[in-house]
C-alpha cells in the first residue's frame, strides 16, 4: 500500500517564455521531511506555491493526501500549513493577535491547538503583546511556524524558512521541525544552504527548474566517485589559480578557507600536490582527502 503524502507527477510551469520548473516528479513520504536544496531561482518557491495551491501548474498532477491540488483546493487549504520566505505576518498586530487571527481563520483557537505549537511558543510568548514587526529575525520565524501550524496540518510547506537568522536560529528552528514530524506531520521545505539538507530525510537536488538527483543525503554524497582533495596555504587567490592549471585538473571550487580539488588522474598522490604547490611558492600547504558534501555532490552534477 501506497504510504504518500505528496505526489507529484510530470509538473511543470512557465513565466511567459522562462521556464520555471521541467517535467518535475517525485513523492514525498507520510511524516517525511523532504528538502528541495537548490540556490536562488532554482524552481523552489514556484513548486512550494503550485503545492500550496497559489499557483496553477501548466502540465503535470499533483496529489496531495488523496486530493487532486486543482479541484480540491479549497479542501487543501484547510489541510496544509504554509510559511513563505519572506515574514509575511501583520506587522503592525501583537503575537498574540496575529496567532489568534490565523486561528479564527482557521475556525479554531490557540487553545484548543496550543500543545502542538507548545514548544515553538512559549518561547515566544513572554512577548504576546510586542508588535511583530518589532521581533528579531529568530522571533519572526518562531511566530510564522507558530501561525502556520496553529491549525493542526498535515502537510507542511516552508519556503526558505531559515534565510536571513543567524545560525543558532536556524539549529533551533531544525530541533522543532524534528519534533513536528515526530506528531505526525509532513514536511517540504525549500533551502539554498546545502548544510541543512543532512537534516532531511531525502532531498530534491533542484537547478533550472529540473531535479537532478532525489535520495537520502547519505546515498547522493556516496555516490560521488572521485578522490576529493581539501587543500589550503597561505594564499587562497594564488591557491586557487594554480590548481586550476595543474596538468589533469578535474575540478577547483572554493570552500571556506580551502580548496575542494578533485583530478583526473585517480592515481594522484598527496605528495604530487605538495610537491607541485612548493614549486609555485606556496607555504603552509596543508592537503587531505575528505568525504565530498552536499554541495560538492551539487556541483559535479551541474558539471555533467
Amino acid at each position: 500500500m501506497e504510504n504518500y503524502s505528496i505526489k507529484i507527477s510530470n509538473v511543470s510551469k512557465s513565466y511567459g517564455d522562462v521556464s520555471a520548473i521541467k517535467n518535475i516528479s517525485f513523492n514525498v513520504k507520510k511524516t517525511e521531511i523532504f528538502g528541495l536544496i537548490g540556490p536562488d531561482g532554482a524552481g523552489k518557491s514556484t513548486l512550494i506555491r503550485i503545492l500550496t495551491t497559489l499557483l496553477l501548474p501548466k502540465t503535470g498532477n499533483i496529489n496531495l493526501e488523496n486530493l487532486d491540488i486543482v479541484k480540491d483546493f479549497k479542501k487543501i487549504r484547510h489541510i496544509i500549513g504554509y510559511m513563505p520566505g519572506k515574514f509575511s505576518l501583520y506587522q503592525d498586530l501583537t503575537v498574540e493577535e496575529n496567532l489568534n487571527f490565523f486561528a479564527t481563520v482557521f475556525g479554531t483557537t490557540i487553545k484548543e491547538n496550543y500543545e502542538l505549537i507548545k514548544d515553538i511558543y512559549s518561547q515566544i510568548e513572554p512577548f504576546k503583546n510586542r508588535k511583530a514587526g518589532d521581533l528579531s529575525g529568530g522571533m519572526k520565524q518562531k511566530l510564522a511556524l507558530s501561525c502556520a501550524l496553529i491549525h493542526k496540518p498535515k502537510v507542511l510547506f516552508l519556503d526558505e524558512p531559515t534565510t536571513g537568522v543567524d545560525a543558532v536560529s536556524r539549529k533551533e528552528f531544525w530541533e522543532m521541525l524534528k519534533k513536528l514530524q515526530k506528531k505526525g506531520i509532513t514536511i517540504l521545505v525549500s533551502t539554498p544552504y546545502m548544510d541543512e539538507a543532512s537534516l532531511c530525510d531525502r532531498v530534491a537536488l533542484i537547478q533550472n527548474g529540473e531535479i537532478m538527483s532525489i535520495d537520502t543525503p547519505e546515498n547522493i554524497t556516496n555516490q560521488f566517485n572521485k578522490t576529493l582533495y581539501s587543500i589550503k596555504t597561505e594564499n587562497k587567490y594564488q591557491l586557487l589559480q594554480d590548481l586550476k592549471n595543474y596538468k589533469n585538473q578535474n575540478s577547483v571550487n572554493a570552500f571556506g578557507q580551502f580548496i575542494h580539488y578533485t583530478d583526473k588522474l585517480e592515481k594522484l598522490k598527496i605528495d604530487d600536490i605538495k610537491d607541485y604547490l612548493k614549486e609555485k611558492k606556496h607555504t603552509n600547504i596543508e592537503v587531505k582527502i575528505i568525504k565530498a558534501n552536499i554541495e560538492d555532490c551539487f556541483i559535479e552534477l551541474m558539471r555533467e
